[in-house]
């Protein structure tokens, strides 16, 4: 056999050993890109854990049912009674409260009346030196000194009533309020408006809105 075919039989069977490589190589791309699907792909749980979790759940359930309707300990019974008696306690505490704060409120309400009631007595005991007073000033007299003195004195009586809070009340030219006057008489007076009052005869006051004594006057028409 010549050189030259040697060669060739040796470069034939090169070609013929390098092809399955070629082959394999080519093959093993296609291999991964088949197998890559199968990787990504989510993985189911399987039925057994999914029938595992559900029996776990129902004796879950089964164990609260049981806790609910069981009955209670001893110790579970005591703290049940010590919370109902704090309860109890508590409520009895609330309106123990409350009765106070109405009585406290109730008793605040009578004193204030009370101390109305005394001051307006007081006052009424008063009011007759007032009526000596204005008689005094209405008596002419030629004692100036004598007239000067009974006018301070009526002026400090005066102020006393106002700051104690006792007001006059007003009459002359009203229209008469049987809440407020006391009609002791009655004149036909053409000139006048119907139920004036034309004349008083002894001035009225009031403490607030509490008439201490009402005002006595002469009602027209």
């Amino acid at each position: 056999m010549s050189e030259e075919m040697k060669t060739e039989a040796v470069l034939t069977a090169e070609e013929e050993n390098a092809e399955p490589q070629t082959a394999d190589t080519d093959a093993a791309p296609a291999e991964n890109t088949a197998a890559q699907p199968e990787r990504d792909a989510p993985q189911e749980k399987p039925k057994d854990a999914a029938a595992t979790e559900s029996r776990e759940d129902e004796k879950d359930e089964q164990k609260k049912e049981k806790r609910r309707f069981r009955k209670p300990s001893k110790e579970e019974e005591k703290i049940a009674a010590l919370e109902k008696e704090n309860a109890e306690l508590n409520d009895r505490f609330l309106r123990i409260c409350a009765e106070y704060d109405n009585f406290r409120r109730r008793s605040q309400k009578e004193k204030e009346g009370l101390y109305g009631e005394i001051k307006a007595d007081t006052v009424t005991k008063f009011l007759p030196v007032y009526d000596n007073l204005e008689r005094a000033l209405k008596q002419g007299t030629e004692d100036e000194a004598y007239r000067k003195g009974v006018e301070m004195i009526m002026t400090q009586f005066t102020s006393t009533l106002e700051k104690l809070g006792v007001t006059p009340i007003e009459c002359l030219g009203e229209k008469f309020d049987p809440t407020l006057h006391n009609a002791v008489m009655h004149v036909d007076d053409g000139e006048k408006g119907e139920n004036e009052i034309v004349e008083v005869f002894q001035k009225g006051f009031r403490l607030g809105d509490k008439v201490v004594r009402f005002a006595m006057v002469k009602v027209a028409n």
